[in-house]
């Protein structure tokens, strides 16, 4: 039987151990993805330091993945129904199992609320298959919504990641129209996402407020117009600097990309009165912050909105915009740092500082 190496976190709290599992056997309409580069999001970071509740472990992290279809049993095809052939070069959605039946998906139409979806690399551990993108294949189930990179290689369409159809969605929920300044709380890979595509949408400017100096000095050359660093600046400090970005008034939409409670509060204190606040980075639970209902929410008439992962409609669009070599310029501008599966360990350290803008695991890598 054929052995695939994999960079599993077998508990909390555990240090990545590569080890080998057997090669799994295909059930009808599936595949195996020989995969090229995975992701290393904060998620991952979360994983290991077991802030999410309900994981699996042990656990293959890598939620988002790119490579070449190895093998393929029965068919499978893509959204316009064209089957793929065993070498293309995919990613797929990595939600798994949205029942599109539900309360949630039918009457709500908020399919990413559905009870019944699945993750690979978070919520499938290793007992459920190979599903997760550290390791030299990945098993994609029966069902997997599996989309092309024509015109893309996996190192352009990694660069934007899932970082990528998570600031798409908070973009959209966000209601950016054109001539908005905007305000990026956090300048880690969704934040980054989020300043370009808020340009897209039609942004006239867009304000990053993060660190380190290194992430800001990408946001700036990703077309941020200004920004702040809150290593160096304090709170009274960034409020009036953002006031003097804006005229005063504050800024137009606010979307808190940073995944820290504080930065909620602030995000609202930072948007002019009747603007919008976009809530994307509180994934993990990292407690509980105050407000003042009347001074920060109410009396500003605010628009304050959740955004919760991403669907297909964004992964899609994701993969169209990194396929259009004028559209995905700005994610090239993104430094990518490779990390073989044994030095998974030092992948996630340096996402969890901040030393790297982009990290991916390179399963060919030695």
């Amino acid at each position: 039987m054929n052995k695939v190496l994999v960079a599993l976190i077998p508990e909390p709290h555990a240090p990545v151990e590569v080890r080998e599992v057997a090669e799994p056997e295909l059930e009808r309409d599936s595949a195996l993805l020989e995969v090229e580069l995975s992701e290393v999001c904060g998620t991952d970071v979360h994983l290991q330091q077991g802030r999410l509740a309900g994981v699996p472990y042990p656990l293959v992290p890598g939620h988002v993945s790119a490579g070449r279809l190895g093998k393929i049993r029965g068919r499978l095809s893509d959204v316009d129904g064209k089957p793929f052939v065993e070498g293309d070069r995919v990613t797929f959605l990595d939600v798994h199992k949205t029942c599109h039946a539900c309360w949630q998906c039918l009457v709500a139409k908020s399919s990413t609320r559905c009870p019944a979806r699945k993750v690979y690399g978070i919520t499938y551990g290793l007992a459920d298959g190979l599903c997760g993108g550290w390791a030299e294949k990945i098993y994609l189930k029966p069902g997997t919504r599996v989309l092309r990179l024509d015109g893309a290689d996996a190192e352009t369409f990694m660069a934007g990641g899932c970082a990528l159809p998570t600031a798409l969605h908070a973009v959209e929920r966000a209601g950016v129209e054109i001539g908005d300044t905007v305000l990026v709380l956090g300048s880690g890979p969704v934040g980054l996402s989020a300043v370009i595509l808020a340009q897209m949408r039609g942004a006239l400017r867009v304000l990053s407020v993060g660190a380190p100096a290194a992430r800001l000095e990408t946001a700036r050359a990703v077309g941020a117009a200004a920004t702040l660093d809150i290593e160096t600046h304090d709170e009274e400090e960034r409020i009036n600097w953002v006031l003097e970005q804006t005229g005063g008034r504050g800024a137009d939409v606010t979307i808190e990309a940073t995944g820290a409670p504080v930065a909620v509060a602030q995000a609202m204190r930072y948007t002019r009165d009747a603007g919008r606040v976009c809530v994307v980075g509180q994934y993990t639970d990292h407690g509980e912050v105050s407000f003042n209902p009347h001074l920060d929410l109410n009396r500003k008439h605010l628009d304050v909105r959740g955004c919760w992962g991403s669907d297909f409609s964004h992964f899609y669009r994701g993969t169209q915009l990194m396929a259009d070599a004028s559209r995905s310029r700005p994610w090239s501008l993104l430094k990518l740092e490779r990390y073989g599966l044994a030095q998974a360990n030092d992948a996630l350290a340096d996402v969890a500082s901040g030393r790297v803008v982009k990290a991916l695991i390179d399963p060919h890598l030695h």
